[in-house]
């Protein structure tokens, strides 16, 4: 069912990313954005038993994917035409789905260590993988995410130059973006250095991610949807 479900959302996308240019509105990020993270769980589901996760990924996934439909704000990316720009948004893309996946598992964390030591929650879901099973998964995705935002990070200067012909400037998405990265940076270092876990990984994905989504959504909702440029 879920492979049906990301074979129509993915039609979805399709259509309404590619129609007629490359649009990539607020609407359509998120959409897109949700629908790798789908198939991020998907394909890790498969290995791992993340069955709890479901209750994280799926209902943001098939609300976005109706969104785009009632709510479009069209916004065409320059240099739709330069193979190696749509790459770099696409990897931005799947570095952004990586780092969400990896902070609806650090929340399954959180509520799996709150049942180990007979805590109540507000959300009740069924039994969890090992603690440590999702721990080691945890870091592998953040690992894969952080390298996918180095070459993001990196690319983005160099196609500042190439398309915008303009230095990159230090806006609010750069700045979170470059904080956010230093903060996966600090969170990776700790952890194979000094073996970092528990809640202290899961703060610091939580804050990581938090910056992230100032980075990249904040400002495009306030660009798109709020100034309407």
């Amino acid at each position: 069912m879920i492979a049906l479900g990301l074979l129509v959302h993915g039609w979805l996308l399709h259509q309404s990313i590619f129609s007629i240019g490359f649009n990539l509105g607020f609407y359509e990020s998120i959409s897109a954005i949700l629908w790798l993270t789908v198939l991020i769980y998907w394909v890790t589901d498969r290995d791992h038993q993340l069955h709890s996760l479901q209750a994280f990924v799926l209902p943001p996934a098939a609300l976005f994917a109706l969104l785009p439909a009632f709510f479009s704000n069209p916004h065409f990316m320059p240099g739709a035409d330069n193979s190696l720009f749509v790459a770099h948004v696409w990897i931005a893309m799947l570095a952004y789905s990586l780092f969400t996946f990896a902070a609806l598992h650090a929340l399954l964390m959180a509520i799996a260590e709150r049942s180990l030591h007979h805590k109540s929650t507000l959300i009740s879901l069924p039994s969890f993988p090992p603690l440590m099973m999702m721990e080691s998964l945890l870091f592998k995705i953040i690992g894969l995410g952080f390298a996918l935002l180095t070459v993001t990070l990196i690319s983005g200067m160099w196609f500042s130059e190439e398309i915008f012909h303009k230095a990159l400037s230090f806006n609010h998405k750069t700045i979170f973006s470059i904080a956010s990265w230093f903060i996966y940076a600090g969170l990776l270092f700790g952890r194979y250095q000094y073996g970092w876990r528990g809640q202290k990984a899961i703060r610091w994905t939580l804050t990581g991610f938090a910056l992230l989504l100032l980075a990249y959504i904040g400002s495009k909702f306030v660009l798109e949807i709020i100034l309407g440029r």
